[in-house]
C-alpha cells in the first residue's frame, strides 16, 4: 500500500508555482518537490498530483494499492465526479496515470492533515524565488 500526498504552493494567481509530494511507502517516506513555471493555484493542485504519480509510475509496480490525498476540493471533486470543466486536460493526464495502477483511492483531507506535501510544495517555491 502506497499513500500519496500532494498539494501545490502560488505565489500569485497565477504565480510562480512549488510543487509538493509525499509518499509513504514500505515503512519509508520519500518527500519530492520541483518549481512549476507560473501556473494558477489550482493548475498547480493538478500539477503536483500528477508529479506524484509520475514520481509512482515510476517506482513502484502497478499492483501497488494506492491511496491519494489532496487538500484541494476542485480537484478531488474532478476526480469523484469525472469532470472538470476548465481543467479538462489536466483532469485527463491525471487519470491516465492513475489508471495504470489497479486500485487508487482518491481522499480530500483538510490542509491540517497534508502539512509535509504543503511543506514540500512551499520549500519548491521558495527556492523557485530565490533564482529569479
Amino acid at each position: 500500500m502506497i499513500k500519496l500526498y500532494t498539494d501545490a504552493a502560488t505565489k500569485g494567481n497565477p504565480g510562480p508555482t512549488g510543487l509538493g509530494a509525499l509518499v509513504v511507502a514500505h515503512q519509508q517516506q520519500f518527500q519530492l518537490h520541483q518549481s512549476a513555471g507560473v501556473l494558477s493555484n489550482h493548475a498547480g493542485e493538478f500539477a503536483a498530483a500528477q508529479f506524484g504519480f509520475a514520481y509512482l509510475l515510476d517506482h513502484f509496480a502497478p499492483t501497488e494499492a494506492v491511496y491519494f490525498y489532496t487538500d484541494s476540493r476542485l480537484l478531488a471533486d474532478a476526480l469523484q465526479k469525472n469532470y472538470a470543466k476548465h481543467f479538462a486536460p489536466e483532469l485527463a493526464a491525471l487519470q491516465r496515470q492513475m489508471a495504470q495502477f489497479n486500485l487508487v483511492i482518491s481522499q480530500w483531507i483538510p490542509e491540517k492533515q497534508n502539512h509535509g506535501a504543503h511543506h514540500l510544495a512551499t520549500q519548491a517555491l521558495h527556492e523557485a524565488l530565490a533564482v529569479h
